[in-house]
């Protein structure tokens, strides 16, 4: 069956389904909730609800206009990825037309949100961030260098800070250590999937670290990014924007992870790095939990 076979026995409903799983709602569900860590931070109390909403959906939308970008630009090598090939852009299921279109509405109705409610820095930021993604991260570094995820990994990290800037209009010193924390997670985190998943992005022939250099040199580099990450998740108490509830929160899911990359070090295995992988979302969902709950009690 060809593309445009498939394309046309979909129906609105099936095609807007399709599109809505390209725009990965697993992954930016954790987009969007450190976005609305940094937006309960930056408010001395509650933020206005309205306020939070509106911005937590334009962020939203644009985040998913930009993995569906990714979607689209990938979808050759997607199909060839046991992982991906099931996406409708791998399949040919909805047209690329469709996607490119969709893509548009979404994330220009999400940049317009900000623009009309909240303000223009968190609308350009974030357009900024959606660029960042799909363009400077898909199209250039993640083909040419095994370091993508290190360079483009800055695009992942700014949710926080375009939350800080909705509530507050400006940038400081308090969100930055929030986009330094998750800048400094996304590499362990998506080498030990690179690492499980190395036959899949060398049959893509995407140049991922385990790939170029082997899964021993990157499990010590994932070491290397989990003891900065360890350091660099205490700043937020030497800044005094958290206290005891989130120093032993994030002590202890420190040792968690610090003890898996050890471990990976010494005795690699798939099954290992799968568990770090899985390990990492939980870190960083409880690490933004703890932020909140200190902030609260």
């Amino acid at each position: 069956m060809n593309t445009t076979t498939l394309t046309s026995n979909l129906s609105l409903s099936q095609r807007l389904a399709a599109f809505f799983d390209l725009c990965k709602p697993r992954v930016n569900s954790l987009i969007v909730f450190t976005a609305m860590i940094g937006m309960f931070l930056a408010s001395p109390g509650f933020p206005p609800i309205e306020r939070f909403l509106v911005a937590s959906l334009g962020i939203a939308l644009v985040a998913g206009a930009a993995a569906a970008i990714n979607c689209l630009v990938e979808r050759t090598i997607d199909a060839r990825m046991a992982r991906t090939r099931a996406r409708a852009t791998a399949r040919g299921t909805i047209s690329s037309a469709e996607t490119l279109t969709l893509a548009i509405l979404v994330g220009g109705a999400g940049l317009w949100l900000l623009h009309a409610f909240i303000n223009d820095l968190t609308m350009w930021l974030t357009l900024a961030t959606f660029l960042g993604y799909a363009v400077v991260y898909t199209v250039v570094l993640k083909p040419a260098t095994p370091m993508n995820i290190v360079i483009g990994g800055a695009s992942g990290a700014m949710p926080p800070v375009l939350g800080w800037a909705a509530m507050t209009g400006s940038i400081g010193v308090e969100p930055l250590a929030l986009f330094l924390i998750i800048f400094l997670w996304t590499p362990p985190h998506f080498w030990a999937l690179a690492c499980y998943r190395r036959e899949d992005y060398a049959k893509a022939g995407l140049p991922m670290l385990p790939v170029t250099h082997g899964v021993s040199f990157t499990c010590q580099h994932i070491l290397l990014y989990t003891v900065m990450l360890a350091a660099g998740s205490l700043i937020p108490v030497s800044l005094g924007m958290s206290g005891a509830i989130y120093l032993g929160a994030v002590t202890l899911l420190n040792l968690g992870f610090l003890g898996l990359a050890i471990q990976l070090c010494r005795k690699y295995s798939d099954t290992l790095a799968r568990k770090t992988f899985g390990y990492s979302i939980v870190y960083l969902t409880l690490l933004f939990a703890a932020l909140f709950a200190d902030r609260l009690f």
